[in-house]
């Protein structure tokens, strides 16, 4: 991608240790000046989200003297810092901000991740005329904290000068530099105790594993997700974090109930029965932030004279979320919740209190075998019988079995092909995505219904205009409930199709299922 007015250049990350001196005094017949003006030593931050998403894309975001720098494998790209807020949606306009729109989550807000002092030390190659050749710029990144500097060198080829550009180029490589930035090794080696979050972790497994210790594992990598979010809970950073929370615990709740006899009967209810009061207090915070989150798509749906109830709506709920965060975050804060969590983590950290069950001993490929044919027998049963007529209540119960089956092929991925897997879950993802706006325009209109009955039934002209709004924007919600259920069968046609079949039954199909393993 290019920009106007935005000259890309080649990026290299020179050597560990190699300093702006290291280039030589000269390149063949070509001097390497180093220009009298060198930038003083500016304060810089490195900006990415809690997920580390430009790391991960191989960029880094860099903020520094009132500019942003996105430094990238094939160049730098810049643009004012000036910003309403911490989300991407909150940058000024301009090529920084055009990049990151595609890869950058809108509900993740940027978090500074290190910080230092930036030199930019600026090189030319000119011949015994004085003329420039080629241009190149070192960035010399000096962290806070016990990490170790970072070169990054910029290469620019003027007209004409092929030759000069292709002898750098050729001259850095040999002295080690690497063409791109790396941007994980960089962070490395700049930031060595930087955590990295994941919010699905690959449980590592090798098919040996018995079922018992494959359930103990998987809830041990969930619990420390789970942790790993409180702060930005409590913080009120971005919505993502309470959202990752409660995945994680829901990702445990369903080992607990899928994983049927790896836990004897009463160890069972009572990890079912924790795992579920954990999740209670943060039900209806995160209901007020998907509402918060959606209101312009609210407003966006009904006409401009309805818009004052939906206003007087969003104020209410604007005012319950804080109240919400308030307890919650006093749940969080509590010698109590600490020290159940810490529990729980050691208890599967080291589990022999644990009470197995008759499943536990089977080796965990064949569990996971067993597992997984039967859910998707199921969901294709349910989903065969789905129609213009079927009952909602059906169309929310494929929901939750397919829910459970993409549940149960990501915990046990490790086992099988990682091409394979993908193929079967990308048609399971549509359909679910179908079947999750099903359910949020049901789940929207009974909870609109049940705020009306709430607050517009007492005849004032605040309570008429939030009952003429709402009833607006509940018939809306209804229409597009008709219209997903009937791409809800036409995804599950494509789910359905004679490839995906023979992948399921290649995959999961191989092994007999074993004695009690069902779903």
């Amino acid at each position: 991608m290019r920009f106007r007015n935005q000259k890309m250049r080649q990026l290299f990350t020179l050597p560990k240790g190699m300093k702006p001196g290291g280039l030589g005094d000269s390149l063949g017949k070509l001097a390497v000046v180093h220009p009298d003006l060198i930038d003083d030593p500016q304060p810089f931050e490195i900006l990415d989200c809690y997920d580390q998403s430009l790391r991960d894309s191989g960029q880094m975001l860099l903020q520094s003297g009132g500019q942003l720098y996105l430094i990238r494998s094939d160049g730098v790209l810049t643009q004012t810092a000036e910003r309403a807020g911490d989300f991407p949606a909150d940058l000024a306009e301009g090529p920084v901000k055009a990049v990151l729109r595609g890869v950058l989550s809108p509900l993740r807000c940027l978090l500074s991740v290190g910080a230092g002092t930036l030199r930019r030390v600026p090189v030319a190659l000119m011949d015994d005329e004085r003329k420039t050749q080629v241009r190149a710029e070192l960035w010399v990144l000096k962290p806070k904290g016990k990490g170790k500097s970072v070169t990054l060198a910029t290469v620019q080829g003027l007209r004409g000068y092929d030759k000069a550009r292709a002898a750098l180029i050729a001259h850095l490589e040999g002295l080690g530099a690497q063409p791109g930035l790396p941007s994980d090794l960089v962070l490395e080696r700049m930031y060595p105790t930087l955590a990295r979050y994941v919010a699905k972790p690959d449980v590592a497994m090798t098919g040996e594993e018995l079922a018992f210790q494959a359930a103990n594992d998987i809830i041990a990598a969930y619990l420390q997700v789970a942790r790993q979010n409180e702060a930005g809970v409590i913080a009120d950073l971005d919505t993502e974090f309470l959202h990752d929370y409660r995945v994680a615990l829901r990702k445990i709740r369903s080992v607990v109930s899928l994983f049927k006899g790896v836990y004897d009967t009463d160890q069972t209810a009572r990890l079912k029965t924790t795992f579920s009061d954990l999740m209670a207090p943060t039900g209806r915070l995160r209901d007020l932030d998907v509402y918060l989150l959606d209101r312009q798509v609210y407003f966006d749906l009904v006409p401009d004279t309805l818009h004052d109830g939906l206003a007087v709506m969003f104020d209410l709920f604007d005012r319950e979320r804080g109240q919400q965060l308030a307890a919650l975050t006093d749940h969080f804060q509590s010698d109590a919740y600490a020290a159940q969590m810490a529990d729980l983590q050691t208890l599967f950290a080291t589990p022999e209190t644990l009470a197995p069950g008759e499943n536990a001993a089977l080796h965990a490929h064949d569990y996971a075998c067993a597992l997984i044919w039967k859910r998707y027998r199921k969901v294709c049963k349910i989903a065969a019988g789905i129609d213009d007529q079927t009952e909602d209540e059906e169309v929310h119960e494929l929901r939750i079995h397919c829910k459970k089956l993409r549940y149960l092929i990501e915990f046990f991925a490790p086992l099988f092909p990682r091409k394979e897997v993908k193929a079967v879950i990308k048609p399971l993802k549509k359909l679910q995505d179908n079947l999750g706006l099903f359910n949020d325009y049901s789940v929207q209109q009974q909870s609109l219904g049940a705020f009306l009955a709430d607050h517009a039934s007492k005849g004032r002209a605040k309570d008429l205009a939030i009952a003429s709004s709402i009833g607006a924007l509940i018939a809306v919600l209804h229409q597009r409930q008709l219209d997903e259920r009937a791409r809800v069968v036409a995804s599950f046609a494509a789910f359905d199709s004679a490839d995906t079949q023979a992948r399921f039954r290649t995959l999961f199909h191989s092994t007999a299922p074993q004695k009690g393993a069902t779903a």
